[in-house]
């Protein structure tokens, strides 16, 4: 098991992004497989979506572990699970949660500061503490993910975002995060500031309308996520078939 956070760890390298093409289940984990990935990794949208729960941590703990459980037994490559808020804004007991997770076989997770089914985001000081404590009880191997939603909260992205996205980034960093997530972060120009300033791998996610990966991957990023783009355009070219087999 110790090779797979060693593997997963190291795909992630600033210029060269690994790319992460987002699953669901057993099945669809395999397809991305068989298409030359080299990690794997879940997206909490299309896995809520299919399962017919939805997202924002309405899927239950046990199937969540269940489903992270049956991935990574049917497959050979690491698997890192997108885990939301850790279901818990208790630090503790979010900590805890992640080491069950850990415990499926899982190499890694998102976790995420905006407040789940609540507004804004966790206080930097209180989303430190949720991490360092999600660290303590997983070890030094397991891939901490810290994601900030600070540019899904707005429409203007702006120095002073990326600033608070900086200074979130480096209390991530020193609370023990092993990455940095920032959806909708995408100006090749701020994202090299980010780089050079956060001493953390940076991911951001490709969505519909992005820049090249190219610019992306001369900007510094070094992992690339699909999130919920897959699962929604296999859902629209599906009905899209059952709509012409109707007809």
């Amino acid at each position: 098991m110790a090779s797979k956070f060693d593997m997963f760890a190291a795909l992630h390298v600033p210029g060269d992004p690994v790319i992460l093409y987002n699953s669901w289940d057993p099945g669809s984990a395999r397809a991305v497989v068989a298409a030359g990935a080299k990690a794997l990794a879940t997206g909490s949208h299309p896995v809520g979506d299919a399962s017919g729960y939805g997202d924002a941590q309405q899927v239950p703990l046990d199937y969540v572990f269940d489903n992270a459980r049956r991935i990574v037994d049917a497959v050979e490559l690491p698997v890192t699970i997108d885990f939301e808020g850790a279901y818990s804004a208790d630090p503790e007991e979010g900590a805890a949660n992640v080491a069950h997770l850990a415990e499926t076989g899982a190499v890694g997770c998102n976790f995420e500061d905006q407040v789940v089914g609540g507004e804004g985001l966790h206080p930097l000081d209180v989303q430190v503490r949720r991490i360092a404590a999600i660290r303590t009880a997983v070890g030094d191997s397991f891939f901490i993910n810290a994601r900030t939603d600070l540019f899904l909260k707005t429409q203007t992205y702006d120095d002073a975002l990326v600033e608070q996205a900086i200074e979130r980034g480096k209390a991530f960093a020193d609370a023990g995060a092993s990455g940095f997530f920032v959806p909708r972060l995408s100006d090749p120009k701020q994202i090299e500031r980010v780089v050079r300033e956060v001493p953390l791998p940076l991911n951001v996610i490709a969505f519909p309308g992005a820049p090249e990966k190219k610019l992306w991957a001369d900007a510094g990023v070094a992992r690339i996520s699909h999130g919920p783009f897959p699962h929604r355009a296999l859902m629209a070219k599906l009905t899209e078939m059952a709509r012409d087999a109707i007809a």
